[in-house]
């Protein structure tokens, strides 16, 4: 039992390092701590999903769960099932990597991600979950109760027309179906799984499919899903891709439009750009920075009293109706930003900030190292001078990959991508 909880969750090549033993396991142990009675239990639509979904069912009946198959949803829809009921749930998902892959995440009751603390008590108590034959009730009706709060919350799309990117992922179904209820003009790409497809050159971390299709549909603008739909990247109507800091940006401030920004703070990791902080400095707007992950943000959005927050890479929280980043609630927000201000989404998002120019280097090594920074501090501060104080850099670990990230932003794209290439190189000399 030697996988460990990541940023989010656990993940790792389905059915031969994240096997089926493995999930059942993580099941029993995760009901002994969380505590037994009703679970929910969603996933994607990977083609390792059934089975490991089943797998971590006979855990959660071992540790004295009921588990309830919530099937294919969304992430953000089972934690907002897992709120509406009170229970704890699991997800079955690897977000935005491969089909080969898939992962569990865990949801406390309350539809909340788990403190590390609980994460550390459930890989303390990991043990062969024997066998088990639960009896796995399904959780009927909550992709429609799901799809109706959404619907909820936003307002008339009547007269745009926008392309959706479903990644042949959870959200295939009841992101077109929101859009159409609010009265948008849809067309749909990515939305035929087949268990192997998912996140395969589309959704939100490949994006250029979505780009040609906003274009040739003459759409307002596109939005990217990814595997379990809690990101959401968004193309404007020229195929420009819009970030996540974009994203946070805009949607801070259609907050504040309306009153509803508490405290006109927002929180983001340490993986948004510098040009973000400096826009929200001259908007008037506190920024507070957490470690990556976005159960870091909604930690400091709980701490805080704050409204909303999210990550560079899409996840994007908006806690007072959330407990998660939710792809399809962030991108049904843009879409009502760019709608009520009658203008394109390319303005909109030219306007909101300056991004500095950003290298992130993924350099694989043999093992993980946590402390990365620490131990190649003399190299950082060194590099970090020849920035001349305008720009940053950080070196961390990944924590669901066998890589370390350098990223620098700098004042110009060369600076940056030279002290990204020194930097890289000494990590691989070093750790590779």
């Amino acid at each position: 039992m030697s996988l460990k909880f990541g940023t989010d969750g656990v993940r790792a090549e389905a059915l031969t390092v994240l096997t089926t033993d493995y999930v059942s396991a993580l099941g029993r142990a995760a009901a002994q701590v969380l505590g037994g009675g009703r679970w929910l239990i969603g996933r994607d639509t990977r083609e390792s999903g059934a089975a490991l979904e089943a797998a971590v069912a006979a855990g959660l009946a071992a540790g004295g769960g009921e588990p309830m198959s919530a099937g294919v949803v969304p992430t953000p829809a089972l934690a907002w099932m897992s709120a509406q009921l009170g229970c704890p749930a699991a997800m079955i998902t690897a977000s935005h990597n491969p089909w080969r892959d898939n992962g569990v995440k865990i949801f406390a009751p309350g539809g909340l991600k788990l403190p590390d603390s609980v994460e550390r008590a459930i890989e303390a108590v990991l043990l062969p979950a024997g066998p088990a034959a639960p009896a796995v009730v399904p959780a009927h009706g909550g992709h429609q109760a799901y799809a109706d709060h959404i619907v909820s919350l936003g307002e008339t799309l009547q007269g745009l027309r926008v392309v959706l990117d479903c990644a042949n992922g959870a959200m295939f179904e009841v992101a077109p179906e929101v859009f159409r209820a609010l009265g948008a003009d849809v067309v749909v790409i990515h939305d035929t799984p087949d268990g192997r497809n998912i996140n395969d050159h589309c959704g939100a971390t490949h994006t250029q499919s979505l780009s040609a299709a906003v274009v040739a549909a003459g759409a307002t603008m596109g939005l990217a899903f990814d595997g379990d739909g809690d990101r959401v990247i968004a193309v404007d109507h020229l195929g420009n891709p819009v970030d996540g800091d974009r994203l946070i940006a805009l949607a801070a401030l259609q907050l504040r439009e309306a009153g509803e920004l508490h405290h006109d703070t927002v929180v983001v990791t340490v993986m948004s750009n510098l040009g973000f902080h400096k826009a929200m400095a001259a908007a008037g707007i506190e920024v507070v920075t957490t470690a990556v992950g976005d159960r870091y943000v909604l930690e400091a959005l709980d701490a805080g009293g704050f409204s909303v927050g999210g990550e560079q890479s899409g996840h994007i929280i908006y806690r007072d109706v959330a407990t998660t980043g939710d792809g399809l609630l962030a991108g049904v927000h843009l879409a009502q930003f760019v709608h009520g201000h009658h203008r394109s989404l390319a303005e909109l998002a030219a306007e909101v900030m300056v991004s500095y120019p950003q290298l992130l280097v993924n350099v694989k090594v043999r093992e993980r190292h946590p402390h990365v920074a620490a131990e190649l501090a003399a190299e950082i501060d060194a590099a970090e001078g020849a920035l001349g104080g305008d720009g940053r850099i950080l070196v961390r670990a990944s924590g669901t990959e066998p890589l370390i990230r350098v990223m620098v932003e700098a004042a110009t794209q060369p600076l940056a991508q030279q002290v990204a290439d020194d930097l890289a190189a000494v990590v691989l000399a070093r750790f590779g």
